[in-house]
């Protein structure tokens, strides 16, 4: 089965290296967005599996992005470590946390699969 993600980031630069690294595994990166109304018109056009959401997008909140992607599966990413955002994480609709440093297709395949 073919994976499809959004991923949701405000760094043009890792966007691009994650997609290259996602895609390199097999994950198919349907769109990619860099804030919170790009990545709601990009999910409700692309239908995809599961969203990377980048934890700080600029101004704006990737909390807040997963509460609004429901139902789509969310992962929450960032160059952070978890432990910084672990109260937040649970509290969150988001299935999961992936550090930036972590991020590949088997870490994702395994998140959904929880």
């Amino acid at each position: 089965m073919t994976l499809r993600c959004l991923l949701v980031d405000d760094n043009d630069h890792f966007l691009a290296a994650a997609r290259d690294l996602l895609e390199r595994e097999g994950v198919v990166v349907a769109g990619i967005a860099s804030d919170i109304a790009g990545a709601l018109g990009r999910a409700g056009e692309l239908g995809p599996d599961v969203a990377l959401v980048d934890i700080n997008l600029g101004g704006e909140s990737g909390f807040e992005l997963a509460r609004r992607l429901s139902p789509t599966p969310v992962i929450m990413i960032s160059t952070h470590s978890g432990d910084d955002y672990e109260d937040l994480i649970e509290a969150s609709p988001a299935i999961g946390f992936l550090p930036k440093t972590e991020l590949s297709g088997s870490a994702v395949r395994q998140l959904l699969a929880r």
